[in-house]
């Protein structure tokens, strides 16, 4: 757990903002505008970090001011088939902003339609309940159709919506603090295969694939070194996976 301690410390500061995507929802100060900002930096969030930049700074430069204004006047409805980044292209950006126009529009804001789906439980909410009505949502705006882009909760690590909280509901140097009635004791880690790998390396995760039961698996046991925020260890196992540091000795 020092270990973990160090490096959620060492990397967790804001010079990560400037090498991360979450720099874009840092941006804006419109509540609206942060949470469209976090969804769709975190939809992009795979592959090597200068290009996921590189793609997000091309996405938000061609939405104007403000992302919120950009869906709801639906600025959208002019993009083609252009690549964005990877395997989101500019039909799967319309998707997104169709489904954002009708959350907006029912909910008000995202974190309304994330409260609607919570019920009790042990860490205070049901996130994956959260993001099934999420994902529901987002196919009623386009037709009934779901796109590989929103993860289904079943059995997925929905590794860019456990980030997407993160940046929303978490407080701190890095993260936004926006969403106030969520807390970050509900939060599940954002499981790719670095931070998996790590994790494995260092005796936290025993689970072979990269699922939804892996990340329970691990955010339970990163609850019991620190119960309250248990996704702070994200950085750390971000840092250890990009350090030198020779994991088994630790």
């Amino acid at each position: 757990m020092e270990k973990l301690n160090y490096w959620y410390e060492k990397i967790c500061t804001p010079g990560f903002i400037a090498l991360d995507p979450v720099q874009f929802a840092h941006r804006y100060k419109k509540r609206e505008d942060v949470e469209t900002a976090a969804f769709l930096s975190a939809v992009i969030a795979w592959g090597r970090r200068d290009l996921i930049l590189r793609s997000a700074q091309k996405m938000f430069t061609f939405m104007g001011s403000s992302p919120y204004d950009y869906v709801m006047s639906g600025g959208f409805k002019n993009l083609k088939s252009k690549n964005i980044h990877r395997t989101f292209f500019e039909g799967d950006l319309k998707y997104y902003c169709r489904g954002f126009k009708h959350c907006y529009a029912k909910y008000g804001n995202m974190e309304n339609l994330f409260l609607s789906a919570e019920e009790p439980s042990a860490s205070g909410a049901d996130i994956w309940k959260a993001f099934a009505l999420f994902r529901e949502e987002m196919a009623n705006a386009n037709k009934g159709e779901y796109s590989r882009h929103v993860s289904n909760p079943e059995s997925s690590a929905c590794k860019k919506l456990n980030l997407t909280l993160r940046w929303l509901v978490r407080s701190g140097p890095v993260d936004l603090g926006l969403w106030k009635k969520i807390k970050p004791a509900s939060l599940y880690i954002p499981l790719d295969v670095h931070v998996a790998r790590t994790a494995r390396e260092l005796g936290l995760l025993e689970r072979k694939a990269n699922d939804k039961k892996a990340v329970i698996e691990l955010t339970e046991k990163l609850r019991e070194f620190c119960p309250e925020d248990p996704v702070k260890y994200d950085f750390a196992l971000f840092g250890l996976g990009v350090s030198n540091v020779p994991l088994k000795a630790l």
